[in-house]
C-alpha cells in the first residue's frame, strides 16, 4: 500500500531527539508522503524546514484557533511570506474551537476569517480544525465568505452526522483519524465513514497525538508510521479492500494538495 499522512505535527519537541528515525519507520510503514502542520508562526516555519529535507514530505502554515489571541496582521505577513516556499501545500490548521476556549470566541473568528481571505488570495487548500463550535465553522464559510471552489480538509472529523452532511456539501474533504480504531470513543465515527464519498476520504495520525488502539499499548507517542493502523480499520469499517481504498486515498490527498508524487510512490 501507498500511504499519505494528510496531517501530523512532526514538528512538535516530541520528535526533536528522533525524527530521523520516525521518518525512516515511516517511509518502511508504506508512508511516501506526510503533510507537516504548522499552529502558529514558528511551527509553520519549522514544517517548512521539515518538508525541506524530505522531498516528498510537504508543509502547511496557520494559526490554530487555540493560537488565535497571539495571531495580527504581522504574524500573517509572515506566514504569507513562508507560504512562498514550494513545500507549502497547504494552508492551516485553522478555524473555531469552542470545547477548550484557549482564545475568546469572537477572537477566533476574526483571525479565521483573515486566515481564509489569506489561502484564497494564495490559491491555497485549507486544513480546518472544527470542535464544538455550535454551527458558528459552517454558518462561515456558508454564508458571507463562502467562495466557488474553496478546496480543504476537516482534520480529525468528529461532529454529527448533520455535520458531516454540511461539510460534504460545501465539497470539503473528511480526515479521519486512529479514533476509528477505539472501542468506544470511535463508534459514532465508524458509522458515519460508510456515508462519506470514497473521492473525499483522507487519512491522518494528528502525531504526536491520538494514537490508534493497535499501538496505544506500546506507544505513547502516535507517529506517521501508525496511519496505516487508520487505513487498515477504515477499509475494514467500509467492507473495501484496504489497498484499493489506499489508492483512492492517495490520490485524493495528491489532487487536494495539488502534488504529483506518483512516480516516487509507484
Amino acid at each position: 500500500m501507498i500511504l499519505f499522512d494528510s496531517h501530523c505535527h512532526l514538528n512538535d519537541p516530541a520528535y526533536a531527539k528522533d525524527m530521523v528515525a520516525t521518518v525512516k519507520r515511516a517511509a518502511e510503514a508504506g508512508v511516501i508522503s506526510v503533510m507537516v502542520v504548522g499552529i502558529d508562526e514558528a511551527t509553520s516555519g519549522q514544517a517548512v524546514a521539515i518538508a525541506r529535507a524530505n522531498k516528498t514530505y510537504a508543509a502547511s502554515v496557520g494559526v490554530h484557533p487555540h493560537d488565535a489571541k497571539s495571531c495580527s496582521e504581522k504574524t500573517l505577513a509572515a506566514l504569507v511570506d513562508l507560504a512562498k516556499d514550494p513545500t507549502v501545500r497547504a494552508w492551516g490548521e485553522t478555524g473555531l474551537d469552542f470545547n477548550r476556549m484557549f482564545s475568546p470566541k469572537e477572537i477566533q473568528e476574526k483571525w479565521f476569517v483573515r486566515q481564509l481571505e489569506m489561502a484564497d488570495e494564495l490559491n491555497l487548500p485549507l486544513i480546518f480544525h472544527e470542535r464544538d463550535s455550535e454551527c458558528r465553522f459552517i454558518e462561515i464559510l456558508s454564508d458571507r465568505y463562502k467562495t466557488a471552489g474553496r478546496a480543504g480538509v476537516v482534520h480529525c472529523f468528529s461532529g454529527t452526522r448533520h455535520d458531516l452532511d454540511a461539510c460534504l456539501n460545501l465539497g470539503l474533504h473528511i480526515g479521519i483519524t486512529g479514533i476509528i480504531t477505539i472501542a468506544s470513543r470511535g463508534k459514532n465515527l465508524r458509522d458515519m465513514v460508510k456515508k462519506i464519498p470514497a473521492d473525499r476520504l483522507l487519512v491522518e495520525t494528528d502525531a504526536p497525538y491520538l494514537t490508534p488502539a493497535p499501538e496505544r499499548n506500546q506507544h505513547r507517542r502516535n507517529e506517521p508510521a501508525f496511519v496505516r493502523s487508520v487505513l487498515l480499520k477504515l477499509a475494514e469499517v467500509r467492507g473495501e479492500d484496504p489497498k484499493t481504498l489506499a489508492e483512492q486515498i492517495w490520490r485524493n490527498t495528491c489532487r487536494l494538495f495539488r502534488m504529483d508524487i506518483k512516480e516516487t510512490a509507484s
